[in-house]
């Protein structure tokens, strides 16, 4: 063989690796490229024991529902879905826990479900990843969503103290965290208020964007969130924007 021919066969070869990688890449991309369906199932009711200590705890009822990702089962959630843009939503999610002790191992797993934190949804990826909410309690704090601004009621870890949350996606730090009340009061708030949340729900209003908290008749805090910023208006102000 001589040199012409080699040439031309090391440039048919080359030719034909490049042409190779251009296909890889281009199903890559395609593959990449290609819209996820992100649907929701129907509702089932289910048994969801509160843990209080109490000996006679009795199950409460949910409705959870099926986070689908291509017709396949992602996560199990419960509540309504919260759009945060029209690619990315939360959702607050579901799921089963093995409660066999392990005297039990020969048996069938004992599932038992539970509420669980919440849920960032990617529409266009299918991805999921847990939201970390501050102090969220499960079966004490009930989120009030406005844009990517939850709004809350907290407790503390060892449940002795009730806060006033604001918390932002992706921000570690709370834009706001307002001691409502200590144990005393919480525990007279939880008993009328089981198992929905710790105070009364959050309040949102726009134009500028902030949030009201009202734990109790004579305490009411509005906050006004900037960003990551945020004032304490006062009843004076509340009023001269009422009035506009």
């Amino acid at each position: 063989m001589n040199k012409k021919s080699i040439s031309r066969s090391q440039s048919c070869g080359r030719f034909a690796l490049s042409l190779t990688l251009v296909v890889i890449l281009a199903s890559a991309a395609l593959a990449a490229s290609k819209p996820h369906v992100i649907a929701f199932g129907k509702w089932t009711s289910v048994h969801w024991v509160l843990e209080s200590g109490a000996v006679d705890d009795k199950p409460l009822t949910l409705k959870v529902r099926p986070l689908l990702v291509d017709g396949h089962v992602k996560e199990f959630t419960l509540g309504p879905a919260h759009d945060i843009t029209d690619r990315l939503f939360v959702v607050q999610r579901a799921f089963r826990v093995n409660d066999s002790l392990p005297t039990e191992s020969t048996a069938p797993p004992h599932w038992q479900w539970q509420r669980g934190g919440w849920l960032l949804v990617d529409r266009v990826t299918g991805r999921t990843a847990p939201t970390n909410l501050l102090d969220f309690d499960v079966a004490y704090s009930e989120v009030s969503w406005y844009r990517d601004y939850a709004a809350y009621c907290g407790v503390s870890d060892d449940g002795k103290q009730i806060y006033a949350m604001v918390a932002q996606i992706n921000r570690r730090k709370p834009v706001v965290k307002w001691l409502i009340g200590e144990a005393k009061v919480a525990a007279e708030t939880q008993q009328s208020q089981m198992p929905d949340s710790a105070c009364k729900i959050p309040d949102w209003q726009r134009s500028p964007a902030r949030v009201t908290f009202e734990p109790n008749p004579s305490t009411k805090r509005t906050y006004v969130i900037r960003g990551h910023s945020v004032d304490l208006t006062t009843s004076e102000e509340e009023d001269e924007e009422a009035a506009k």
